[in-house]
């Protein structure tokens, strides 16, 4: 049967597609410019470093002007450092990458690649800044939460993470009544069945830094009442891990709504994001509980106070879900 040549441009490439070097090479070759457009990510070499191979990075960057072009304010290296792909980025700064170009606030590809699990992947050069303590701390906080909440599986899941707010004082703020094990224990045996009947049925737990409210089941702790109460004086993270259209996250300060419809864990930056934000979005990518918590600085020692195993169940008032 006849071959159907290769086109010659990057229609159809998908993202696992960046590591095939043969047909990489295929398109190049039959005219697909490698300064050309990929959707989300501007010029073929930004693609292939945030997913693609050592390979198919260097094919691309001995075929193009400038490997430090910048795409809404980010490089292909830095691409490479912030997707933890170590090999792209060593293929990148041989083909003459700069990784203590600034950029993002500040953030230099190299000065990133310092949080990451490689933080000796370029030598730091003398004058160049390291990461401060507190972001050293929050590297390492980062590390120690993601590990402690562990995996579990978190469709359809509710939460409200709140700073410097006890369970007692939850509970107080938001008028709820305390519900009977044995009531609580029936919606958690068939909650696919009874979700929709117990949206104002949410757990509270104390633990170091303020407290949790949970609902495996439905949206009621980050609906925007919810937050707004628990917010007062303070912060609250919240999340919805809808199983329709992923995480639906919000940011409520001292009573007021300031976020809405974030995807937290998503790992998407802009150069205007402020610098510690920017960390923690690289930090806590796909892990979108963990940023929530550490967002609103809870030190969780582990995952129970959000699977349900909760200090306290309660009925919110309905005007509140």
């Amino acid at each position: 049967m006849p071959t159907t040549p290769p086109s010659g441009d990057w229609s159809g490439i998908g993202w696992n597609d960046w590591s095939d070097l043969a047909l990489i090479r295929a398109r190049l070759d039959a005219g697909a410019d490698p300064h050309g457009n990929v959707y989300h990510y501007g010029r073929p070499l930004r693609a292939a470093a945030a997913h693609g191979s050592p390979e198919v990075v260097a094919e691309l960057a001995r075929r193009i002007d400038d490997v430090d072009t910048e795409y809404e304010g980010r490089t292909a290296l830095w691409e490479a450092v912030f997707a933890d792909r170590p090999g792209n980025a060593r293929v990148l700064a041989d083909a003459g990458a700069d990784p203590w170009r600034p950029m993002m606030s500040g953030w230099s590809p190299g000065r990133l690649s310092l949080a990451t699990p490689t933080p000796d992947l370029f030598p730091l050069p003398p004058g160049e800044p390291g990461l401060s303590p507190a972001e050293s701390a929050a590297v390492a906080e980062a590390r120690r939460l993601i590990t402690a909440l562990g995996d579990f599986e978190d469709d359809g899941l509710g939460l409200a993470c709140v700073a410097g707010v006890t369970a007692a004082e939850a509970v107080r703020r938001l008028e709820a009544e305390p519900v009977a094990q044995d009531e609580v224990e029936e919606v958690l045996e068939d909650p696919a069945e009874l979700w929709e009947d117990n949206l104002d049925l949410v757990g509270i737990t104390d633990v170091p830094g303020g407290c949790v409210i949970t609902q495996p089941w439905g949206f009621g702790p980050s609906s925007p009442r919810v937050s707004e109460r628990l917010s007062a004086g303070t912060v609250c993270y919240g999340l919805f891990a809808n199983p329709k259209s992923g995480n639906q996250g919000s940011v409520a300060r001292d009573g007021v709504i300031v976020e809405w419809d974030t995807h937290p864990g998503g790992g998407s930056v802009s150069p205007g994001q402020p610098a510690a934000e920017i960390l923690a979005t690289y930090l806590y990518q796909g892990q979108a509980i963990a940023y929530c918590c550490a967002g609103a600085g809870l030190r969780l020692p582990d995952a129970r106070a959000i699977i349900g195993e909760c200090d306290l169940w309660v009925r919110l008032p309905g005007h509140l879900v």
